[in-house]
């Protein structure tokens, strides 16, 4: 950085002081992360806003790493946080730090200072960019209550009578499934589609059945991230089959549900970046999965692209980054096996082309799709024609006849 920014971020810059630390302990803050030497205090010189704090516990005897665990802060100019290590749990301990203290700290800074690393300022850019629409209410809303992001939440323990012990069977079904299966001969039409439609039953009563099998476990109350749920209803009550139908194909609707849920419609954009961040930086797969959900529903969108063109301008400008920022394996999964990322990606394009959408969006939803082209050769050609997967099916069927 230069000398103008180092001074100002001197003179207004946030300062982190975590006590107690073991050496090598991995210790970072945004995308940068460090094992620590036996002198680490701490971070300085933070620029003013959001930031992501996180740490992984590293055993002494086998370099076993600990899951990632940590915390989302908006540092106050000059701000001053100071947190202690607790070496029988191996994390944050929950004590209060006193005014006292934090004052004799702030009164030894001095000294302090030579113990304490510089914020990496080289990733601040890229980092503003990756959490432009998360304000400090937000980051709160979605963490869980206890503030703490972990890749591996702690779970609750079961006693032996709530622990599954599955649907029992009656005599007469497992009889049914014994009898030679009946043929076509044997029924009229309208005892076929009964007869379908019982199949269909009976495999939803199999599933179920599998599931009654899993344990219910559930976070310890405070653990659980709170994501603004994806409506399960596609279509509003009373709808027509045609509308439902609709809504099936744009999910417009479901959209402004979730936008309803927020104080401002950014704030799904806000929840996108959260959601990323958490996965990206805190490794915790329920966060990966709400990203990609949310990445679909929006992709899903048509009327909403002209009504909610901010929500979309910016939708393109946070998803261009975090693509940059995806960890390999996970950009290569989604190419090679197609997954619903690539398919709503392509389908987005098309809609947007179908919708007319124009002006700077346009502009900005060409150069993602040519950068996503040359960068990572993924193939959007033939967007004027359907997919292979959705072109309707033509069953010859056999009338009988020679």
């Amino acid at each position: 950085m230069d000398q103008e920014t180092a001074k100002k971020l001197l003179v207004e810059g946030g300062t982190f002081v975590f006590l107690g630390v073991p050496s090598e302990t991995q210790f970072g803050i945004d995308m940068q992360c460090w094992n620590t030497e036996e002198d680490f205090r701490g971070v300085k010189m933070i620029p003013p806003g959001l930031h992501y704090v996180h740490y992984s516990a590293v055993s002494k005897g086998t370099g076993d790493i600990a899951p990632r665990s940590g915390f989302m802060h908006y540092f106050h100019k000059k701000e001053f946080l100071v947190k202690m290590w607790d070496k029988k749990t191996e994390d944050l301990s929950k004590e209060e730090i006193s005014d006292e203290s934090i004052q004799r700290l702030k009164d030894n800074l001095f000294n302090l200072d030579r113990h304490l690393a510089p914020y990496p300022y080289e990733i601040w850019q890229k980092w503003k960019l990756l959490s432009s629409q998360i304000t400090a209410e937000l980051a709160a809303k979605l963490a869980p209550e206890s503030g703490m992001i972990r890749a591996s939440v702690e779970l609750l323990s079961m006693t032996d009578a709530e622990r599954p012990r599955g649907v029992k069977s009656s005599s007469s079904s497992i009889s049914q499934e014994n009898e030679k299966s009946p043929t076509k001969e044997d029924f009229s039409e309208e005892q076929i589609a009964g007869h379908s439609s019982a199949k269909r039953a009976k495999r939803i009563t199999r599933e179920e059945k599998e599931k009654s099998l899993l344990p219910d476990l559930k976070p310890v109350p405070g653990a659980a991230m709170r994501f603004t749920e994806i409506p399960q209803d596609k279509y509003p009550p009373d709808a027509t089959p045609e509308e439902i139908t609709k809504h099936y194909l744009d999910q417009s609707y479901s959209l402004e549900l979730m936008i309803a849920q927020h104080n401002e419609p950014l704030h799904i954009i806000g929840e996108l970046q959260f959601a990323y961040l958490c996965f990206l930086i805190g490794h915790s797969l329920e966060a990966f999965e709400h990203w990609k959900s949310l990445v679909i529903l929006i992709c899903s969108c048509d009327e909403a692209i002209h009504k909610y063109r901010s929500v979309f301008f910016h939708f393109i400008r946070t998803i261009e980054v975090q693509i940059e920022e995806m960890p390999e394996d996970f950009l290569a999964d989604i190419v090679m096996n197609k997954n619903l990322v690539y398919k709503k990606l392509r389908e987005f394009f098309r809609t947007a082309y179908v919708s007319k959408v124009d002006g700077r969006l346009l502009t900005m939803i060409e150069r993602f799709k040519d950068n996503l082209t040359d960068k990572l050769q993924w193939d959007f050609t033939g967007l004027d024609a359907d997919d292979e997967d959705e072109r309707p099916v033509v069953v010859k069927l056999d009338d009988g006849t020679q």
